[in-house]
Protein backbone atom coordinates (compact mmCIF):
# COMPACT_ATOMS: atom_id res chain seq x y z
CA UNK A 1 0.00 0.00 0.00
CA UNK A 2 1.34 3.41 -0.61
CA UNK A 3 1.87 6.30 1.34
CA UNK A 4 -1.17 8.26 2.21
CA UNK A 5 -1.73 11.68 0.84
CA UNK A 6 -2.21 14.09 3.91
CA UNK A 7 -4.91 16.99 3.71
CA UNK A 8 -2.57 19.49 3.12
CA UNK A 9 -1.31 19.15 -0.33
CA UNK A 10 0.13 20.07 -3.53
CA UNK A 11 -0.80 17.96 -6.49
CA UNK A 12 -0.24 18.44 -9.90
CA UNK A 13 -0.70 15.61 -12.82
CA UNK A 14 -0.13 14.41 -16.27
CA UNK A 15 -1.99 12.28 -18.92
CA UNK A 16 0.91 9.81 -20.49
CA UNK A 17 -0.13 7.75 -23.84
CA UNK A 18 1.39 4.80 -22.54
CA UNK A 19 1.16 1.86 -19.90
CA UNK A 20 2.80 2.22 -16.57
CA UNK A 21 5.49 0.04 -17.12
CA UNK A 22 6.22 1.72 -19.75
CA UNK A 23 6.32 5.19 -18.02
CA UNK A 24 7.97 3.46 -14.71
CA UNK A 25 10.79 2.97 -16.94
CA UNK A 26 11.84 6.69 -16.35
CA UNK A 27 11.93 5.89 -12.80
CA UNK A 28 14.40 3.51 -12.79
CA UNK A 29 18.07 4.92 -13.01
CA UNK A 30 19.31 8.57 -12.25
CA UNK A 31 19.90 9.25 -15.88
CA UNK A 32 16.50 8.54 -16.96
CA UNK A 33 14.57 10.35 -13.59
CA UNK A 34 17.00 13.57 -13.89
CA UNK A 35 16.62 14.22 -17.97
CA UNK A 36 13.11 15.02 -16.43
CA UNK A 37 12.52 15.58 -12.71
CA UNK A 38 16.46 17.31 -12.74
CA UNK A 39 15.02 20.02 -14.47
CA UNK A 40 14.80 23.16 -12.34
CA UNK A 41 16.50 21.51 -9.72
CA UNK A 42 19.74 19.30 -10.49
CA UNK A 43 19.49 15.49 -9.21
CA UNK A 44 22.10 14.91 -7.23
CA UNK A 45 21.55 11.09 -5.92
CA UNK A 46 19.44 9.16 -6.71
CA UNK A 47 19.29 5.34 -5.36
CA UNK A 48 16.11 3.76 -7.16
CA UNK A 49 15.03 1.35 -4.41
CA UNK A 50 13.12 1.35 -0.75
CA UNK A 51 15.39 2.60 1.29
CA UNK A 52 17.69 4.36 -1.18
CA UNK A 53 17.89 8.19 -1.47
CA UNK A 54 16.98 10.92 -3.71
CA UNK A 55 18.71 14.56 -3.13
CA UNK A 56 18.58 17.01 -5.37
CA UNK A 57 19.53 20.77 -4.96
CA UNK A 58 18.61 24.09 -6.32
CA UNK A 59 20.04 28.05 -6.77
CA UNK A 60 18.48 30.73 -4.22
CA UNK A 61 19.22 33.76 -3.79
CA UNK A 62 22.78 33.00 -4.89
CA UNK A 63 23.62 29.74 -2.87
CA UNK A 64 23.69 26.34 -4.15
CA UNK A 65 21.10 24.20 -2.04
CA UNK A 66 20.22 20.95 -1.60
CA UNK A 67 17.09 18.80 -0.07
CA UNK A 68 15.53 15.69 -0.33
CA UNK A 69 15.48 12.42 1.63
CA UNK A 70 15.05 8.96 1.88
CA UNK A 71 13.23 6.66 -0.23
CA UNK A 72 9.96 5.10 1.85
CA UNK A 73 8.02 4.08 -1.04
CA UNK A 74 9.47 2.39 -4.12
CA UNK A 75 6.50 0.14 -5.96
CA UNK A 76 7.22 -0.66 -9.79
CA UNK A 77 5.06 1.03 -12.25
CA UNK A 78 3.23 2.26 -9.11
CA UNK A 79 4.79 4.55 -6.87
CA UNK A 80 7.71 6.41 -5.97
CA UNK A 81 7.13 8.40 -2.41
CA UNK A 82 10.48 9.90 0.00
CA UNK A 83 10.77 12.25 2.40
CA UNK A 84 11.83 15.71 1.83
CA UNK A 85 13.68 18.82 3.77
CA UNK A 86 16.25 20.91 3.25
CA UNK A 87 19.89 20.27 4.26
CA UNK A 88 20.56 23.42 5.71
CA UNK A 89 19.64 26.04 8.19
CA UNK A 90 16.18 26.24 5.95
CA UNK A 91 15.32 23.05 7.31
CA UNK A 92 11.97 22.16 9.09
CA UNK A 93 11.52 20.57 12.10
CA UNK A 94 9.91 17.54 10.37
CA UNK A 95 10.47 16.17 6.60
CA UNK A 96 7.22 16.57 4.31
CA UNK A 97 6.90 14.38 1.37
CA UNK A 98 7.17 14.26 -1.89
CA UNK A 99 5.27 11.41 -4.11
CA UNK A 100 4.94 10.07 -6.98
CA UNK A 101 1.80 8.34 -8.62
CA UNK A 102 1.03 6.29 -11.60
CA UNK A 103 -2.62 4.92 -12.31
CA UNK A 104 -3.84 3.52 -15.17
CA UNK A 105 -6.48 5.42 -16.99
CA UNK A 106 -8.02 4.32 -19.99
CA UNK A 107 -5.67 3.71 -22.32
CA UNK A 108 -2.35 5.72 -20.69
CA UNK A 109 -1.28 6.25 -17.15
CA UNK A 110 -2.09 9.44 -15.03
CA UNK A 111 0.53 10.29 -13.75
CA UNK A 112 0.43 12.38 -10.17
CA UNK A 113 2.92 14.43 -8.50
CA UNK A 114 2.35 15.44 -4.93
CA UNK A 115 4.21 17.38 -2.26
CA UNK A 116 1.95 16.81 1.33
CA UNK A 117 3.19 16.65 4.72
CA UNK A 118 2.83 20.39 5.52
CA UNK A 119 0.47 20.02 8.27
CA UNK A 120 3.84 18.29 10.06
CA UNK A 121 4.94 22.04 10.27
CA UNK A 122 2.24 23.13 13.09
CA UNK A 123 2.37 27.11 12.63
CA UNK A 124 4.24 27.03 9.42
CA UNK A 125 1.88 24.99 7.53
CA UNK A 126 -0.27 27.35 6.14
CA UNK A 127 2.40 29.84 5.00
CA UNK A 128 4.29 26.76 3.22
CA UNK A 129 2.17 25.07 1.04
CA UNK A 130 1.10 28.81 -0.28
CA UNK A 131 4.66 29.71 -0.81
CA UNK A 132 4.96 25.71 -2.60
CA UNK A 133 1.64 26.06 -4.36
CA UNK A 134 2.80 28.78 -6.09
CA UNK A 135 6.40 27.62 -6.46
CA UNK A 136 5.26 23.99 -8.23
CA UNK A 137 4.70 23.76 -11.65
CA UNK A 138 3.69 21.11 -14.13
CA UNK A 139 7.04 21.36 -16.28
CA UNK A 140 8.55 17.80 -15.02
CA UNK A 141 5.65 15.89 -15.68
CA UNK A 142 5.26 17.48 -19.09
CA UNK A 143 8.97 16.71 -19.45
CA UNK A 144 8.32 13.40 -18.57
CA UNK A 145 5.42 12.67 -21.11
CA UNK A 146 7.23 14.27 -23.67
CA UNK A 147 9.84 11.89 -23.31
CA UNK A 148 8.06 8.94 -22.99
CA UNK A 149 5.58 9.09 -25.65
CA UNK A 150 8.63 10.73 -28.23
CA UNK A 151 10.52 7.54 -27.44
CA UNK A 152 7.54 5.39 -27.83
CA UNK A 153 5.45 7.20 -30.49
CA UNK A 154 7.88 9.57 -32.17
CA UNK A 155 5.20 10.98 -34.65
CA UNK A 156 2.78 12.23 -31.57
CA UNK A 157 5.89 13.60 -30.14
CA UNK A 158 4.76 16.98 -27.98
CA UNK A 159 7.37 19.40 -28.67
Amino acid sequence: MGLSISELHIRRSAWIREAPDVVWREFETMERLSNWFGTGHELEVYQPHLHGRIELSVDLDGARIGFGGNIIVFDSAVELSFTNNWFSDEAWSLDTFITFRLTPTFDGTLVELFHHGFERLGAEAADELEDYEAGWDNHHLISLREIVEGVNNPQESIH
